[in-house]
């Protein structure tokens, strides 16, 4: 699966760099910042909205936001097809990843990196996807952080074990 982030694109030329992902991308990630969560600001829902109008591929948008249950609609109708949501922000994270997929779309939860995955034990079963970040979220260039392998391995068992139709992102 190839899912490449579009906060790496060049914002001037968005719409020739879509024409060429549509033909070799499998879904694009979108990773919406709003300088609370993480330091970072990048763009909202009218650039999903812009972006939903020129490509068929299912959009990943990755809320690094606090209160996301806040936004959650807007998303789904702004394009989203998958939404993922850091389980450090969500007081309720059952109950975001319902709305999420009352929403119409697939649900996914996020761990920044140093969040252990043992915290998934009693969401896992609802998730379609897990993000674990590789590196501090909010910032791109940064070096990769070495002990994701273990958390990979932790949480490939716990996926075979509750939920084996789980992506891991």
């Amino acid at each position: 699966m190839i899912a490449p982030s579009l906060l790496s694109c060049d914002f001037l030329n968005i719409e020739n760099e879509l024409s060429w992902l549509n033909k070799s991308a499998d879904w694009l990630h979108l990773d919406v910042m709003d300088g609370v969560f993480v330091p970072n600001i990048s763009f909202g829902l009218p650039i999903i909205k812009a972006i939903a109008r020129k490509t068929n591929l299912p959009l990943d948008v990755h809320l690094m936001i606090i209160e996301p249950e806040k936004h959650i609609e807007n998303f789904a109708d702004a394009g989203a097809n998958i939404i993922s949501v850091h389980i450090e922000v969500c007081k309720h994270l059952h109950k975001t990843v319902q709305q999420i997929k009352n929403a119409g779309c697939k649900a996914g939860v996020v761990l920044n990196p140093a969040t252990p995955v043992y915290l998934l034990e009693d969401i896992i079963v609802d998730c379609d996807l897990v993000l674990l970040m590789s590196v501090n979220p909010g910032f791109g260039g940064q070096l990769f952080i070495e002990n994701i392998y273990t958390k990979i391995e932790q949480l490939k068992i716990l996926i075979n074990r509750k939920n084996p139709s789980c992506f891991v992102q």
